[in-house]
């Protein structure tokens, strides 16, 4: 008998041939980091800020895309890239062809992010990655 048949019939599972049981394979569906926004000394949390400044669409899609990052940690390309310095950016594509960026770090296994914006070419501008760098090195102290 073949993959999912016994006696004559057909099951849409696998069978165990030796205990004759039908075995459920689980998808994991948990959160492998959570993410979790800066705040500075002052207690102002600069993406969240950015982000409530965006269209519901806008912040929806962005919000998706981290989510990706979550619960696929560690992920890469198309949805996440590293940018080095131990920083690495959630990649957006948002309504109008627009394009947006959420930078962020490890740390204590959460996700930190640390600097978002609307990217307007198409590498990204050093000012944005040492904004982040600033931010995450003012983290680690």
């Amino acid at each position: 008998m073949g993959f999912g048949e016994k006696e004559g019939l057909t099951w849409p599972l696998p069978l165990c041939t030796i205990f004759d049981t039908i075995h459920l394979y689980m998808i994991d569906r948990s959160k492998k980091i959570t993410g979790r926004f800066f705040a500075s000394a002052n207690g102002r949390r600069p993406v969240r800020e950015w982000l409530l400044g965006l269209s519901k669409n806008d912040r929806r899609l962005i919000g998706k895309d981290i989510q990706k990052v979550e619960f696929g940690w560690p992920i890469g390309m198309p949805y996440c890239r590293p940018l080095g310095h131990g920083l690495w950016e959630v990649r957006s594509d948002l309504t109008g062809g627009r394009i947006a960026r959420v930078m962020f770090c490890i740390v204590r296994g959460e996700m930190l992010l640390l600097h978002g914006f609307e990217k307007k070419t198409q590498k990204t501008p050093q000012r944005d990655i040492d904004l982040a760098l600033r931010r995450k090195q003012e983290i680690e102290g």
